[in-house]
């Protein structure tokens, strides 16, 4: 089955073809946009059922991508993709090795904007999927997000985007993602608690128009 990496390449492929001929006509830039990012994430809890024990993200670096095509006036189609490279601790009564944790946001949504030409505040919501893999196994989830930011466009071509966004993760009950090592056996599939797992990241990218 195709991973994750192929689905994105899919779907920027497909809005990229989209872009030149679902724009609105216009003969000038901006009704498409690419918006290389890098930022940070914070947060993250994944709680164990029927223990005080949870595994918590570390707080790290995180790059992405953004596809925007206009949609109107002041809204825009949106397509998110972002990754992080961290570690989950094990915050317990017995110290425990950390677990290498990626984790990759996959979400298409849109983004309503205000403002002029060249300061342009905006509200972005997206929802899709979140990939996350430990060296023991991956799993896929649900999520969805929301952002507040800002894009600041000195020419019709080129412009700054900063953003905060929250991010909420559906988790599943039970995965492989986790493995606790005892003195006695390796214990994996940790059932995990059904609820949210969220993260906060706050962004900058430079935004190409065309």
């Amino acid at each position: 089955m195709p991973g994750a990496s192929d689905k994105l390449k899919a779907l920027v492929a497909c809005l990229a073809l989209a872009g030149p001929s679902a724009g609105l006509g216009q003969d000038g830039p901006g009704d498409f946009e690419i918006t290389p990012i890098g930022g940070y994430r914070f947060g993250g809890t994944f709680d164990i059922t029927d223990s005080d024990e949870s595994y918590e993200l570390e707080d790290s670096p995180s790059f992405g991508l953004i596809l925007n095509l206009r949609a109107a006036e002041n809204t825009q189609w949106e397509l998110l993709y972002s990754s992080q490279s961290t570690d989950a601790e094990l915050i317990g009564s017995e110290p425990q090795p950390a677990i290498g944790i990626d984790t990759q946001v996959l979400q298409i949504g849109g983004t309503y904007q205000g403002g002029d030409e060249r300061i342009r505040p905006y509200l972005a919501m997206t929802v899709g999927g979140t990939h996350v893999s430990s060296d023991t196994d991956s799993d896929t989830f649900f999520s969805g997000s929301i952002g507040l930011g800002l894009q600041i466009l000195p020419t019709k071509r080129v412009g700054i985007r900063v953003e905060a966004r929250a991010y909420a993760t559906l988790t599943d009950s039970e995965t492989d993602l986790f493995c606790g090592t005892g003195p006695d056996q390796n214990i994996c599939a940790i059932r995990l608690e059904g609820n949210v797992l969220g993260q906060f990241e706050t962004f900058a990218g430079v935004v190409f128009r065309f």
